[in-house]
């Protein structure tokens, strides 16, 4: 990560992530924070129940301001949905995002690395890792469940 701001936001989307803990059903609770520099332009946690997930829901209140912004993600965007929507990579990508952030890997089938080689391969830049030791215990029972 590149510094206090990448801190600060990710610390951001992880404390979301963990308000909605228990609340999820089977699904992960995530954090998505969408900023522009040092500005934050939408934020939101996976909803009850699992759905909507949380980029989904940042990238519609972000808007045409998420073009060229950075997505902090509290666990690494999904590459495929069960429900045949578009994924959270594939949502990043068509919003213009340019750089996304995430505190961990997905070991998930619907990611497993997939959503981040999505992002690069579409040419956003990606970090992963930044703050892992901080996600980590949110995802404990997910990855138990795994």
């Amino acid at each position: 990560m590149d510094g206090a701001v990448d801190q600060r936001l990710m610390r951001r989307a992880i404390a979301i992530a963990r308000a909605r803990l228990g609340q999820t059903g089977d699904n992960p609770a995530v954090g998505c924070v969408i900023a522009l520099g040092d500005v934050v332009l939408a934020e939101a946690a996976t909803g009850a129940g699992g759905r909507p997930h949380a980029e989904e829901q940042a990238l519609a209140r972000a808007g045409d301001a998420a073009r060229g912004a950075t997505a902090y993600v509290s666990l690494e965007p999904c590459a495929e949905r069960s429900t045949g929507a578009p994924s959270c990579s594939e949502r990043l990508i068509a919003a213009g995002i340019a750089r996304v952030v995430i505190a961990g890997a997905d070991p998930g089938p619907k990611a497993s690395g997939r959503g981040e080689d999505r992002l690069r391969a579409a040419g956003v830049a990606v970090e992963s890792g930044g703050l892992a030791a901080e996600a980590e215990p949110l995802y404990a029972d997910y990855r138990r469940r795994l």
